[in-house]
């Protein structure tokens, strides 16, 4: 298990993280989403044991991250932008990981050559954006890690090779219970693989659930009614087309269903949010929503 307790980080007096805390259960798939700025990047390197943090300790499985080598070497990260040494191929980089990740299976690395078919001799950075994050995943899949942190992993991917990888990735955590952390603007993707979701804004965690207790927590209400809306309905968002009302509310669907008939609407129809709705909805409530700006 990762457990981020109370860390606090500030560069040039600029606080970058805030007294945030999350917990990534072992074997779950976790999504980090936020907007530009949040500090997932930050507590990204904070995981990995790259920054110290000012405040706070952060542990796996009870032991600290930072500049404990025993714990690193079961952690794996591939992050937005991958830098590779001039000369670097798929060939010395094996090697290089082979030194570092005690679990770098030789054969698991040869049959993924199926799957890639990258020239192993051609300097990694000669390859395409895309060709270089295969070559990251590649490599990252064969170490077989017990946790994997990615940063906007599919970035520059085709949806043919997104689709693979994540199925390998997904294979890992369901047969070996690897631990995998996804921090992406992709929530759509994210919706499809994610356990867990956790939602930054200015450097703090506002919101840390399972997926399915965070879409269980606000729906999309279509109706059309001749009263105005109860009062002990918690809306959070509204707007009307016409005669048809369109509302974002917190609760169940049960709950706000049974609220609502009990106004006798002629048209109540309640929907599930996507991942993306209660991103928009929830930073909403903070001044970070869509604005309806008039050109």
């Amino acid at each position: 298990m990762i457990e981020v307790k109370n860390i606090s980080k500030s560069f040039d007096g600029f606080k970058a993280l805030d007294n945030l805390s999350l917990t990534i259960p072992r074997g779950a798939v976790y999504g980090l989403v936020g907007p530009n700025g949040a500090g997932k990047s930050t507590l990204i390197r904070h995981l990995m044991g790259v920054y110290r943090p000012d405040s706070g300790t952060i542990t796996v499985d009870g032991q600290p991250v930072y500049e404990n080598p025993a714990v690193k070497t079961t952690m794996l990260c591939i992050p937005d932008e991958i830098f590779y040494n001039t000369g670097d191929t798929i060939r010395d980089l094996k090697a290089l990981y082979k030194g570092i990740y005690p679990t770098f299976d030789q054969e698991r690395f040869e049959r993924l050559r199926e799957v890639f078919q990258l020239d192993g001799k051609k300097p990694v950075r000669r390859f395409s954006k895309g060709m270089q994050k295969q070559a990251a995943f590649w490599l990252a899949i064969s170490c077989r890690p017990e946790i994997l942190v990615l940063d906007e992993p599919v970035d520059g991917l085709d949806p043919v090779m997104r689709r693979q990888i994540m199925n390998l990735i997904l294979e890992d955590v369901a047969e070996n219970g690897t631990t995998v952390l996804v921090s992406s603007h992709n929530l759509r993707e994210l919706e499809d693989i994610c356990d867990h979701v956790g939602i930054m804004h200015q450097g703090s965690m506002m919101l840390e659930r399972s997926l399915s207790a965070l879409q269980d927590n606000m729906v999309k209400v279509q109706l059309v009614m001749e009263q105005p809306l109860p009062q002990e309905l918690r809306v959070v968002h509204h707007s009307s087309v016409g005669r048809v009302q369109t509302i974002i509310a917190r609760g169940s669907a049960e709950e706000v269903e049974t609220i609502l008939n009990r106004c006798s609407p002629l048209l109540c129809d309640v929907l599930p949010l996507s991942l993306e709705e209660v991103f928009i909805y929830e930073l909403g409530g903070v001044d970070y929503e869509v604005k309806n700006i008039l050109l």
